[in-house]
C-alpha cells in the first residue's frame, strides 16, 4: 500500500494548490488542527486560517460569513461534531441560504474506533441528505478525493464532502476523471453487485476478489457522488443483477443502502436487496476499525458470508 494516503492530507494539499492558483480561499477549523492535518497550509499561509475554537456552531456561522463576503470558505473539522453540534448553522446559514461553503467532514464513520458513539459518524450523510440545496460527496481514494475537492472548490454552492481517518489506497488509476453524479463501475460481474461509498468501497472490492475465487462473479459499484447522482444510470447497472449488497460504515438508514432500495422501489425493479451497515437503532461499537466492521458485518470477510449465503438463495 505504498500509494496509500490520507484523505485528510489530500484536502490540506488541495487548499495550498488553489491558494497558489489565485483561489481566495479561507479555511475555518474547530480547535483541533491536527484532525485537519492543516500544519503545512498555515506555514505557507499563515493569515489565511481562522480557529474559533472548540465552537462548531460559530464555525459555520464564520465561514458563511467569509462565504457572503466573497470568500471560498472551507470547513474542517471531525465530521460527527461538524454535523450534530453545527446541525442548525449547516442547516440554515449554508444550506438554505445557499452560501458558497464548503464542509469538510473529517474522521467520518467509525474512524475514531475505540473513543465511541460520541466521535462516530454515523449518519452524517442521512442528515445532509434530509437538507436541501447542499451537494454531497464520499470519496473511496486519493485521486477521486483530489478530484472532488478541485471541482467543489471551483463550484459555486454548498458542499458536503465525507472524508475517511485513515489512509487509504488508489483503487483508480490517472486516466480517472470524476463527473458529479456519476456511478463509478469498478468491477463487473454476473451473480451479485456490491454498492458502497467512501472507504467501504474497498471492503467490497476485497471481497468479491475473495468470491471470485469461490466461483461467484460479483460486481462492484462505488457511488462518490450522492447527491447529485444518476439514479436513472444506477438503475440501469443494478438490474442486470440478480442481487445486490450494499456496504457503508454508516447507519443502514439514510445512506447509500437507502439511495440504492429507494432507486429500486421507484424503479419497480423486484431484486433482493440486502444492506449491510450499521443496524437499525444501533451504535458503532467501540473498538478498532477491524473489530468494528467485523462486528457490524461490513468487512470484507463477512461481506463474503453474506454474498454467498445471498447468491444461494438463504
Amino acid at each position: 500500500m505504498s500509494n496509500a494516503k490520507h484523505l485528510a492530507t489530500v484536502m490540506v494539499e488541495a487548499f495550498i494548490d488553489a491558494v497558489n492558483r489565485g483561489v481566495d480561499l479561507v479555511p475555518v477549523v474547530a480547535d483541533s488542527t491536527s484532525t485537519a492535518k492543516i500544519s503545512p497550509f498555515i506555514k505557507a499561509f499563515p493569515d489565511r486560517l481562522i480557529n474559533v475554537g472548540i465552537a462548531e456552531q460559530t464555525l459555520v456561522g464564520t465561514a458563511a460569513g467569509l462565504a457572503i463576503g466573497g470568500k471560498v470558505a472551507v470547513t474542517c473539522n471531525a465530521a460527527p461534531f461538524l454535523i450534530s453540534r453545527a446541525n442548525e448553522q449547516v442547516k440554515v446559514d449554508v444550506c438554505y441560504n445557499n452560501t458558497n461553503v464548503k464542509l469538510f467532514g473529517l474522521n467520518a464513520g467509525a474512524s475514531y474506533g475505540p473513543l465511541a458513539s460520541t466521535h462516530h459518524s454515523i449518519d452524517d450523510i442521512a442528515v445532509m441528505r434530509g437538507f436541501g440545496n447542499i451537494e454531497i460527496y464520499a470519496p473511496s481514494c486519493p485521486l477521486e478525493c483530489r478530484q472532488i475537492i478541485d471541482y467543489a472548490l471551483a463550484h459555486v454552492g454548498p458542499v458536503y464532502i465525507r472524508l475517511d481517518g485513515k489512509d487509504l489506497p488508489q483503487l483508480h488509476d490517472e486516466n480517472y476523471q470524476f463527473r458529479p453524479g456519476q456511478i463509478d463501475v469498478l468491477r463487473e460481474g454476473n451473480d451479485i453487485v456490491l454498492v458502497a461509498m467512501g472507504s467501504t468501497v474497498h471492503e467490497a472490492v476485497s471481497a468479491a476478489e475473495q468470491l471470485h475465487a469461490q466461483g461467484i462473479s460479483a460486481g462492484v459499484i462505488a457511488i462518490a457522488s450522492i447527491r447529485p447522482c444518476d439514479t436513472q444510470q444506477l438503475q440501469e447497472l443494478l438490474k442486470h443483477y440478480p442481487a445486490v449488497i450494499t456496504v457503508e460504515e454508516h447507519n443502514v438508514n439514510g445512506g447509500v443502502g437507502s439511495l440504492v432500495a429507494e432507486v429500486l422501489a421507484e424503479g419497480g425493479c423486484g431484486i433482493p436487496l440486502l444492506r449491510l451497515g450499521i443496524p437499525d437503532g444501533q451504535y458503532a461499537i467501540a473498538g478498532d476499525r477491524a473489530s468494528t466492521r467485523a462486528h457490524h458485518g461490513i468487512d470484507a470477510a463477512s461481506v463474503v458470508k453474506s454474498a454467498v449465503r445471498m447468491c444461494a438463495g438463504a
